[in-house]
């Protein structure tokens, strides 16, 4: 039995061991082409939106300047006026003139009976109603979008919002942002159209790639089959296939070894989970210009029973990839509670920062989680902060909704290890953050030759451009103090002040800390006072 598993086991190495340099090789290619359709398509959604959006405001425009018209209503300057408007407004087909809420004439001429006006479907932040399906009396029946603002509304063919150049597989809509669909083109899966309605978002699925974008009054949506995407990747796959087969055998002895391991360290990290294993320590973060400790970072360890410790940056991405961070986030949450419940009652000017991952940024759960421990512990949610690294923010639109809501739930937010990932100035501009954390390697490039040296100047710069407060991570020299004091960053972290402490250790620290410097800064503070009062 154990030899026939072996070689089950041996066979299934040997075809990973041949797939891997094949897709080791194509992984650049693939994600290229993946990447680049995505981002047509989102770029198509856009400019869909931004269609939709100016018909939108030259309607608006429109119906602004007829409201503005003193012209006695319906005459024959106020008709001119009207059809003028019309012709002057992109998808403009006709415009109507109200009267005790009831149409008495068009841009076409009056009416022989008022017809009331209907209630719109959607209402605008502008103020302006939209009704859906509007046949007017004259034209081939065609159902037309109404816009309606002060005693007038305005008709526009939808089909001219969409009506935007793109590749002839693309397919575009175009809907009100309650899921009410405006103008479309034939779609091949129905069912999407109807999911992206109620929940936009971009992506891919087996068989349609998929973006969205949205403002206030418009929900852009366009699709394309993944067919053309996965015919370009085939060829690629017969070329690299004798390069995956060469290199099989020496595959097939890492992936076991691999394998073996992983599989044994994500068994022992379930059970860790279960028991509840995981401990904290807290590295002090101090006010640079005052050196007070004003709270701490707090990082999660793991002691395995045979006393030994698990890295960090091991268990914590396994934790991810094995759906097991929700249920490590929240050890996290209840430890430094009861670890620092009585520091943070005592002192109100406190703070610990709890790290989230991905997901918990993503998904917006460990806010709902936190507020729930929180209650009745005499902690205030501006006690605790939340640090999120960048690979949390890769889906920006539920990154923004996420942070939000935990900023006006009363937290800080501060973004993890700056400037190691993908940001940039136009990037965080679209975050609502507090602080920006400026990773230790920028920090240790201070004063030297190093290419990154001029960096760390340029992100200090780029926080106060922000508006966003600075921590520097990983301080370990008086000559980097003194650069950061210089440049005015507002607090730091390192073994110059201490490493990651215990609990109790780190409470100590923490009071010592205040009661040196708290007393030295009000000596400053007022020169007149004598050391023996």
């Amino acid at each position: 039995m154990n030899r026939t598993r072996n070689i089950a086991v041996t066979v299934l190495f040997a075809l990973l061991g041949a797939l891997v340099p094949m897709a080791t090789l194509l992984y650049f290619n693939v994600n290229r082409a993946n990447d680049a359709a995505r981002d047509r398509l989102q770029f198509t959604a856009e400019r869909t939106l931004l269609r939709a959006h100016r018909a939108y405001e030259a309607g608006l425009t429109a119906l602004r300047q007829a409201n503005a018209s003193t012209l006695e209503p319906c005459s024959a300057a106020h008709l001119q006026l009207m059809r003028g408007l019309v012709i002057n407004t992109v998808s403009a087909e006709q415009m109507g003139y109200f009267q005790d809420d009831r149409l008495i004439c068009t841009s076409w001429g009056p009416m022989e009976a008022p017809i009331r006006r209907p209630e719109p479907d959607h209402l605008t932040a502008d103020g302006v109603g939209i009704k859906l399906d509007v046949r007017p009396l004259a034209g081939n029946g065609v159902p037309l979008l109404a816009l309606y603002y002060g005693r007038y509304d305005i008709l526009m063919n939808p089909e001219r919002l969409v009506d935007v150049i793109t590749d002839p597989d693309v397919r575009l809509a175009v809907a009100s942002p309650d899921g009410r669909l405006i103008a479309h083109q034939p779609i091949a899966d129905p069912q999407l159209m109807l999911d992206l309605l109620r929940a936009p978002r971009s992506g891919m699925d087996a068989r349609t790639l998929f973006a969205t974008a949205q403002d206030q009054q418009w929900l852009a949506i366009a699709t394309a089959p993944r067919t053309p995407l996965v015919a370009s990747i085939r060829p690629l796959l017969w070329q690299f296939a004798p390069a995956g087969a060469l290199g099989a055998a020496a595959a097939i002895a890492l992936a076991v070894w691999l394998s073996r391991r992983r599989l044994s360290l994500r068994a022992e990290l379930a059970t860790a989970v279960r028991r509840r294993e995981f401990f904290m320590h807290y590295q002090p973060i101090i006010e640079l210009d005052t050196g007070i400790c004003i709270g701490a970072e707090s990082l999660v360890r793991w002691q395995r029973p045979d006393g030994s410790l698990v890295r960090p940056d091991l268990f914590i991405p396994l934790a991810e990839d094995t759906g097991l961070i929700e249920a490590l986030t929240d050890q996290v949450m209840d430890n430094v509670i009861a670890d620092m419940r009585d520091l943070l009652v005592q002192d109100r000017s406190a703070h610990i920062a709890i790290n989230l991952a991905a997901e918990d940024v993503s998904s917006g759960r460990a806010l709902k989680v936190l507020t729930q421990k929180l209650q009745g512990t005499g902690i205030h949610p501006q006690q605790i902060w939340l640090e999120a690294t960048e690979r949390g923010f890769i889906d920006i639109q539920r990154a923004r909704n996420s942070l939000a809501a935990t900023r006006r739930a009363g937290h800080c937010v501060a973004i993890d290890d700056f400037g190691v990932g993908y940001s940039s100035l136009q990037y965080l501009q679209q975050l609502p953050l507090d602080a920006l954390k400026i990773d230790k390697s920028f920090i240790d490039a201070i004063g030297t030759d190093s290419a990154t040296s001029p960096v760390t100047s340029h992100i200090i710069d780029m926080a106060k451009t922000l508006g966003l407060f600075t921590v520097a991570e990983g301080v370990e020299t008086p000559a980097q103090l003194a650069y950061l004091q210089s440049r005015q960053v507002e607090f730091g972290q390192g073994w110059l002040f201490s490493k990651p402490l215990p609990p109790e250790a780190f409470a100590a620290f923490h009071w010592q800390r205040k009661e040196q410097y708290g007393k030295a800064r009000e000596n400053m503070q007022n020169p007149n006072h004598s050391i023996t009062d």
